[in-house]
């Protein structure tokens, strides 16, 4: 059975930093584009960062240069830290895998629970 993990949210202050982590129950996720999407209340679910199995990473705009997403194939793990925080990236984040690269949803197949990050001003 396939999951995906979230670990690392919680409260953050305005202009720190919070390292997300995502751990993916198999091997069949190193060959998997893993990403994140966020989804803050009354919002649509928002892509966020994504890391393919070749190394290629996209960012969304709100976030390129602030997040940094990277993964550990060995342990099925795909992290993201997030500098410069600030209160419009309090959301619920979510862990997705999927088979080709993509910035919508529909691209990815598995999706972890979610992890709420909030930050306070």
């Amino acid at each position: 059975q396939v999951q995906l993990v979230e670990s690392g949210g919680g409260l953050a202050q305005a202009g720190g930093s919070l390292g997300l982590s995502c751990a993916a129950s198999g091997r069949t996720f190193s060959s998997y584009t893993l990403g994140w999407f966020r989804q803050a209340p009354g919002k649509e679910r928002e892509f966020v960062a994504a890391i393919s199995r070749s190394g290629t990473i996209l960012y969304a705009d709100s976030v390129k240069g602030r997040f940094t997403i990277s993964r550990n194939n060995a342990k099925n793990t795909v992290y993201m830290e997030m500098n410069s925080l600030n209160p419009e990236d309090t959301a619920v984040y979510y862990c997705a895998a999927g088979p080709f690269v993509g910035t919508t949803s529909e691209y990815y197949d598995y999706w972890g629970q979610g992890t709420q990050v909030t930050v306070s001003s």
